[in-house]
């Protein structure tokens, strides 16, 4: 009986390690789902609990606090976001204009209500700041190969070109403000890099 209860052992630890999992995630979609729904000040811990279906003494358990809740969550966002952006083979300009558009039609009016809000709260403004940098990051590794073998502050600001056109407030510009379809916005960012994306011989 003992051997077999000491088997049976691994078992139920995998299966509340599971369980675990499942709750957390549960609480970071709930907290999503109303950060996009009302202001970030305004969400309560109450409600983060109830739409993920424990108790709000379970969240706490898990997460700290509400700071740490937004920070976890803003984490597992910018996760996505990464995998998302990183499909892109540096020097392909037509996947990176798509891979732009995909990722703005999804996500560009929550990031910029995100960027609206990021004085609220800490947790947002270390994702704005954290999604800066990504975005800096993904321009210079997408525009490589485009990118001119020059003095440094001739890169730096061919690099911040690059950055501006593919910003999602120039998105915003184009899809929003000027009301162009998604295909006319993605030819618009495609002829906006073209100057910055001849091919290098």
């Amino acid at each position: 009986m003992k051997l077999a209860e000491e088997a049976k052992r691994p078992y139920r630890m995998a299966a509340r390690s599971d369980a675990a999992a499942a709750t957390a995630e549960a609480i970071l979609d709930a907290v999503t789902e109303l950060f996009w729904e009302q202001p970030s000040d305004q969400i309560r811990l109450d409600e983060v609990a109830a739409r993920s279906g424990v108790t709000v003494q379970t969240v706490i358990r898990r997460f700290g606090n509400k700071d740490k809740l937004f920070a976890a969550a803003a984490e597992r966002q910018s996760e996505q976001v990464v995998q998302a952006r990183s499909r892109v083979v540096p020097g392909d300009v037509p996947g990176a204009v798509a891979n732009l558009m995909e990722h703005y039609e999804l996500m560009g009016d929550r990031v910029l209500r995100m960027l609206a809000e990021e004085g609220r709260m800490p947790a947002l403004k270390v994702l704005a700041d954290q999604g800066r940098r990504l975005h800096r990051q993904w321009c210079e590794h997408t525009f490589a190969p485009f990118l001119p073998d020059q003095p440094p502050a001739v890169r730096k600001r061919r690099l911040a070109q690059l950055v501006t056109i593919c910003d999602v407030y120039t998105w915003k510009l184009l899809r929003r403000d000027s009301a162009l379809t998604r295909r006319q916005t993605e030819q618009a960012l495609a002829e906006m890099l073209a100057p910055f994306t001849k091919d290098v011989t």
